[in-house]
């Protein structure tokens, strides 16, 4: 039977009071999205100081029934997909531009107990009106597909969204979006982590019929969003004998002067690369008393890694080095940042050699790094020939796997790195090495190293033939760098010769953590 419109449904904007009924519509309206993908209060709240006049809820019976929320960006035309992340700055809406052209539409939602009564007409009526009032061109959003999952063994997504446009499907947001005025522009994968859609969303557009050009560029003019490139330096460090602390201090000053000189982004160092300080210690130690020794330097070399990311504005992935923590050994790397912060992933599967020879634990945390230039995972060496970990990295957003690794000999770098190629493959993304050369004579917990660092690509026609960027002479101390452009990546995950990412049959397998990756945002 249909649903009666509301009789009593107030439109209105946002009030800070209203945020936690707010946060509750949201839950109610998105039950199966995941959590990662809403918005607590927090972001709510800076989403109204940023934009107050873009923020609408709808009221009825005494309570918050649907809201939305939008900003105002301008992209470029030529490329004109962003992630949700992007396009709204991690939900704090922190890219709105006054002098932007388009009202985004960044979400809208109404409690399951009033759909079909008017709420959302109200909405994008409400919505409407600002963009025609503020004269911007159109309104922009990113739109969900959540039936498409019950038709993706036999519909591509573009097939199931034009069977939506025609009538014979109908999808609970898409049919919404379109009785609402708007047009598809586009289909493309990875807006948001969002299970019933597959992970696809629709580049959704509604032109203002009464725009004024003229107006809208003596109000405010305009920028282009610039390509997004990053350069990457990646560090074969040369493992010698120490006279003492200050040596080795300079040994990664030289590294991190290096990456400045080329004007990069990151730098990443190898696998345990602080064992050159083995050689300080006595020569006759059991390895399991001289890897405990080294933690002890713990202190010391983190304050080395952040006055060499604050002094030249890196983010430095400082190989790995051996964490005390709760009385076991891990295996842990670190993210120093400019700002002096510090964040760590460890590493989850422990080889036989360093458990045999350093008593190291398994970590059981997998973290995705939200950095300002750019979604990052780290897996060391052994962890990358786990594909299950990367593909959890990248449902999560990454752009961007940094993997320090150290071997003994050739062989066992090619299964690092004929791994490391795959992920990139498979994944769409870069993939950066790191390694160490060189040996410590006399000294009996780290023999000897080989290495060739390089960084990885996807392989199609936005990136190198070989699906390498750039690598170093093997064994000889030097420095790898490269240009990554992101924009590229986002392109060849909808236009690619193959697309491995949307091509997965879902419905025979699945790739999920026992836990969750937990998204954390660098500052």
């Amino acid at each position: 039977m249909p649903k009666t419109p509301l009789a009593e449904l107030k439109i209105r904007r946002w009030k800070k009071a209203d945020i936690p009924a707010i946060v509750a519509c949201q839950q109610a309206a998105y039950p199966r999205l995941d959590e990662e993908s809403l918005q607590d209060q927090r972001k709510f709240e800076l989403q109204l100081a940023a934009f107050p006049e873009g923020q609408f809820l709808a009221e009825a019976d005494g309570k918050v029934v649907g809201y939305c929320s939008s900003l105002i960006v301008t992209i470029d035309d030529e490329l004109p997909w962003h992630s949700y992340d992007e396009m709204t700055g991690v939900g704090t809406f922190n890219t709105h531009d006054p002098g932007g052209d388009s009202l985004y539409g960044s979400d809208i939602a109404v409690h399951p107990d009033y759909r079909g009564r008017g709420v959302a007409a109200a909405l994008y009526k409400r919505r409407k009106s600002l963009m025609k009032r503020l004269n911007l061109r159109r309104m922009i959003a990113g739109g969900r597909i959540p039936g498409y999952a019950e038709h993706a063994k036999k519909l591509t997504a573009q097939n199931y969204i034009e069977a939506v446009r025609q009538g014979a499907l109908k999808d609970p947001a898409l049919s919404a979006h379109l009785k609402a005025g708007y047009q598809v522009r586009g289909v493309h994968y990875g807006y948001l982590s969002d299970a019933e859609s597959m992970n696809f969303a629709t580049l959704l557009e509604m032109p203002n019929p009464r725009f004024d050009p003229a107006k809208r560029l003596i109000a405010g003019a305009p920028i282009r969003k610039s390509v997004r490139k990053v350069r990457v330096c990646a560090a074969q460090y040369q493992m010698r004998p120490l006279a003492d602390w200050q040596q080795f201090a300079y040994q990664v000053e030289f590294f991190a002067d290096a990456a400045n000189e080329y004007h990069c982004h990151f730098l990443l160092m190898p696998e345990m690369f602080t064992a050159q300080l083995f050689s300080l210690l006595p020569a006759e130690l059991e390895s399991f008393e001289a890897v405990k020794r080294l933690a002890e330097w713990t202190d010391q070399y983190k304050e080395l890694c952040l006055r060499m990311a604050a002094k030249h504005g890196l983010y430095l992935i400082g190989g790995s080095h051996p964490a005390l923590v709760d009385d076991e050994l891990r295996n842990r790397a670190y993210l120093f940042t400019p700002s002096g912060e510090t964040y760590w992933q460890d590493k989850l599967h422990i080889t036989s050699v360093e458990r045999q020879y350093y008593g190291m634990q398994p970590g059981d945390a997998l973290k995705v790094f939200d950095t300002p230039v750019g979604r990052i995972g780290i897996l060391i060496c052994y962890d990358v020939e786990f594909p299950e970990l990367t593909r959890l990295l990248v449902q999560n957003g990454i752009e961007i796997l940094f993997v320090p690794f150290a071997v003994y000999e050739r062989k066992g770098y090619h299964r690092v790195r004929y791994c490391a190629q795959a992920r990139a493959v498979e994944n769409v993304i870069y993939v950066a090495l790191a390694g160490s050369v060189g040996n410590l004579p006399q000294v009996r917990s780290f023999l000897i190293n080989y290495a060739q660092s390089a960084i990885c690509t996807p392989c199609d026609f936005s990136f190198p033939k070989d699906g390498i960027i750039a690598e170093a002479e093997p064994n000889v101390e030097t420095v790898v760098i490269g240009e990554l452009d992101l924009n590229d990546l986002s392109v060849q995950r909808d236009i690619g010769s193959v697309l491995p990412l949307q091509d997965r049959r879902d419905d025979l397998y699945e790739t999920r953590g026992k836990t969750k990756v937990e998204v954390v945002t660098v500052r």
